[in-house]
């Protein structure tokens, strides 16, 4: 069996993509999408982090995270979020749940891909290049010609805050007050 290594640095920002099982475009439902808030949210309670930057695709999400100083525990919060998003949209929803027989043994499901992709975000210019790429993601995927039409992304709290113009359209927006737009 492979053994994951992950970067745990406590107080660490993270960049975080996490896909549906079989890449299935569950987030195309507004039940979907709240279950996943609510299941965010109730981990945030408890466990706090720093939502920095935030797109959800149909079939796929992309985060920054910033952990608490000596913190270090996101795997245990994807789990929680995971877990509580799966309980709670099998009790609302009709999903298909032919699962695997390494998928049962292993207590998985059929909502979310095993594993997630993980990057600990280095320096400034790291940062930015990230939450640009969460930003520009929609209209990579061809969902939309323009960022500020995708409405599940943190893209309008940045518009908000005067970091990114609201006709931004993937070249870099001023680097400065970048890690002030959490949240």
């Amino acid at each position: 069996m492979s053994n994951y290594r992950r970067a745990c640095l406590a107080g660490g920002t993270y960049f975080f993509t996490v896909v549906t099982y079989n890449r299935k475009p569950l987030f195309n439902s507004e039940l979907a999408r709240r279950v996943l808030h609510r299941a965010i949210k109730d981990v945030r309670e408890r466990n706090y982090f720093r939502i920095e930057a935030l797109c959800l695709l149909p079939d796929h999400l992309h985060t920054i995270w910033r952990l608490p100083e000596k913190d270090s525990a996101y795997p245990q919060r994807w789990n929680q979020i995971k877990g509580i998003f799966t309980k709670q949209f099998r009790d609302f929803s009709l999903i298909d749940e032919s699962t695997s027989g390494s998928r049962l043994k292993k207590g998985e499901g059929t909502i979310w891909q095993r594993r997630y992709w993980e990057h600990l975000i280095r320096d400034e210019h790291d940062y930015s290049n990230h939450v640009d790429y969460i930003h520009y993601n929609p209209v990579k995927h061809g969902l939309v010609e323009q960022v500020v039409d995708w409405p599940w992304s943190s893209f309008h709290k940045y518009v908000r805050a005067g970091i990114y113009p609201a006709d931004w359209s993937g070249s870099s927006p001023a680097k400065t007050n970048l890690v002030t737009a959490g949240e």
